[in-house]
């Protein structure tokens, strides 16, 4: 992982200049990494789509296993204590980590999806990606709706491995949820 210094003249906010903001009025999303602001763009109609899908497949899946985890929605967030706020697509957090939580300050998932849109690509890919990495997200999927594929990237315990693209036609492999049986075109199905 590469962490990039901010030029001196980019402002930085602390989480409560952050929590302070005011929503932009256009429906984008502001996050904050390392004390700087970012802002994508409101999902398409599709995006959301994805999300309501997946969740509804992961939430059978975990009444159907007894797994007593967590799904957690849109606006649920993950943050550290000073200057990052991150507000995945979805993520999961199993009972044993959840335990040790403070439940009002979640800086760790065992899952993080975020559902790829054009406006937002290069920022999950990288610099949302290389946070879930440092703040020791156990497996990342990147889903790409343009493209139709699932990314799976498991960590390794010295950061992701590279990680593994499953596309239509394919079962993706997670290593969290071993038993999960989920066919790409599933999420992607008209």
């Amino acid at each position: 992982m590469v962490w990039v210094n901010t030029s001196p003249f980019v402002k930085t906010y602390s989480l409560d200049e952050f929590w302070r903001l005011p929503d932009p009025p256009d429906g984008s999303k502001l996050e904050l990494i390392a004390g700087v602001l970012y802002m994508t763009p409101p999902p398409e109609y599709t995006h959301d789509h994805v999300v309501r899908r997946l969740n509804r497949i992961l939430t059978l899946h975990l009444a159907a296993t007894g797994d007593r985890g967590n799904l957690y929605v849109p606006r649920a967030a993950i943050w550290t204590g000073t200057n990052t706020y991150l507000e995945p697509d979805l993520f999961y957090l199993s009972a044993e980590l959840e335990a040790r939580l403070d439940p009002e300050h979640r800086n760790t998932a065992d899952l993080v999806i975020e559902v790829i849109s054009p406006g937002s690509a290069i920022y999950d890919r990288n610099m949302k990606a290389d946070t879930y990495e440092a703040l020791g997200v156990r497996e990342l999927w990147l889903i790409d709706e343009k493209a139709e594929t699932i990314e799976v990237r498991s960590h390794t315990g010295n950061g992701f491995d590279a990680g593994r693209i499953f596309r239509r036609g394919e079962e993706v492999v997670s290593l969290l949820f071993p038993d999960l049986h989920l066919q790409v075109e599933q999420l992607f199905a008209d």
